[in-house]
């Protein structure tokens, strides 16, 4: 199981380079209808990892460091923000610069994360 919750993690930070490559591509007319499309797979896939990890916490002996939930769990409020700030946000451009913000800090907290758990597996 703690492969799959590697190649999950793995998606997800692919996932988020290209969503943040959609918005930094959109900063002058908006973003494509893509983005957001993308954006919300690597939400739910987020969610998946949580999951995942949980069930790794439950059953495994090994533990990863404690920051690692931290900074995976801080995620919550950079997905949140934009799909809740930059989604309802009806300027195209500044949709764009804060969905790209908030989609840098996802991915931001998701490598360290990412680094992490695998410097203590």
């Amino acid at each position: 199981m703690a492969t799959v919750h590697l190649i999950v993690g793995s998606l997800v930070i692919l996932i988020y380079v290209v969503v943040l490559v959609g918005y930094f591509r959109g900063l002058g007319s908006g973003p494509a209808s893509w983005v957001r499309q993308l954006s919300m797979a690597g939400g739910a896939l987020l969610l998946l990892q949580y999951a995942l990890g949980f069930s790794l916490l439950g059953s495994s002996d090994t533990k990863p460091n404690a920051l690692h939930y931290v900074f995976a769990l801080a995620t919550i409020l950079t997905v949140g923000a934009e799909h809740m700030i930059a989604g309802q946000e009806p300027d195209p451009q500044r949709r764009s610069r804060i969905g790209m913000l908030a989609v840098l800090g996802t991915l931001v907290l998701t490598l360290v994360a990412y680094g992490i758990g695998e410097s203590t597996s």
